[in-house]
């Protein structure tokens, strides 16, 4: 839980920036004690550590860590199909990491895009296509297996969820957006499959998705994921704009955005977990997470070394898009 020493240092931190910039004791103080007030009324408590541990470290052989499959893992099968799953199950994976995406009829399915052309052998956005013609295509098209895994399907939410229990693996919905219309139906998945409340949490790079899903179905075991200069930088590092009054803009949002994940979204939403670029990772960054009671998961995990040093240095889960041999990236 965060410490009492730094709630006093960060509200007395925001006072003195406050008064600094009105030089009104009166107004600084004023707005720092309804902000106080705001975090105590509308912030959720995480769910009970016992749930979140079933949840967040499940049985795994002795002495490993949780192993979570990126889209079902999407070097070894078609990523975001039933295929993907039942593989990750079969190469020893305790999860899956699966991308919700709605239809232009509303049904959820998994997808990671917002268009299905680099997966499918299709073309166009997704809600924009209607389900019966999502499901003519062929998910593993452009996959480099795709001789081994021929006429895969883009499956629905509910059918992933069915595969998943069935292999008893632990699912990490991936929220893009569209909040209200997540949070509806994931809880329908949870009042359905009540076995979800000890085997899947939710996670968005959006605090206004997992705000929602502690709003909608407080029991929930749900996490944060964050990249470190996300909305100045593409995953690549390249810069998303080259306008300098761009690069600059951006880059200050990303510094209020990462000290905002630490120090007031993840305690406003109650997290019990932070999911995060694994560059950004070292043994003194999961100790700040230990002693505020939130387990740090790593992405994406793609090489030997790493994932070693993830096992036997760090002893924290990871998410990889391979089981079996090291691969690139998915961003």
């Amino acid at each position: 839980m965060l410490q009492i020493g730094d709630e006093v240092m960060y509200f007395s931190a925001l006072f003195l920036l406050v008064l600094l910039a009105t030089r009104s004791a009166t107004g600084a103080s004023l707005l720092t004690a309804f902000l106080y007030v705001f975090m105590v009324m509308f912030r959720f408590p995480p769910v009970p550590a016992d749930q979140a541990g079933r949840v967040l470290r499940p049985g795994a052989p002795s002495g490993s860590v949780p192993v979570v499959a990126h889209r079902g893992g999407s070097h070894d099968a078609p990523e975001n199909t039933l295929a993907a799953i039942r593989e990750a199950s079969r190469n020893g994976a305790t999860g899956v990491e699966l991308d919700l995406s709605f239809t232009a009829d509303g049904v959820a399915v998994l997808m990671d895009d917002e268009t299905v052309d680099r997966t499918t052998n299709g073309s166009g956005q997704v809600n924009k296509l209607h389900f019966v013609q999502l499901r003519r295509l062929d998910a593993a098209a452009r996959h480099r297996l795709k001789d081994k895994f021929s006429a895969e399907k883009v499956p629905t939410l509910q059918e992933a969820v069915e595969e998943s229990i069935k292999h008893q693996l632990t699912i990490f919905f991936d929220v893009k957006g569209q909040p209200d219309k997540a949070a509806s139906v994931l809880h329908e998945m949870y009042k359905k499959f009540p076995v979800l409340y000890n085997s899947s949490v939710v996670c968005s790079f959006e605090p206004k998705v997992i705000y929602k899903m502690r709003q909608t179905d407080p029991r929930v075991v749900t996490a944060l994921t964050h990249r470190p200069w996300r909305l100045s930088q593409f995953a690549d590092g390249a810069p998303r704009t080259l306008s300098s009054w761009g690069q600059l803009w951006t880059g200050a949002l990303d510094i209020l955005l990462d000290w905002a994940h630490h120090h007031i979204l993840w305690k406003l939403c109650g997290i019990s977990a932070i999911l995060v670029q694994k560059d950004s990772i070292s043994k003194d960054y999961v100790q700040y997470w230990a002693e505020r009671g939130v387990e740090v998961l790593g992405w994406t995990v793609n090489t030997a070394v790493e994932k070693d040093y993830y096992q036997n240095l760090l002893e924290i889960g990871y998410i990889t898009d391979s089981l079996l041999e090291d691969c690139e990236a998915h961003f």
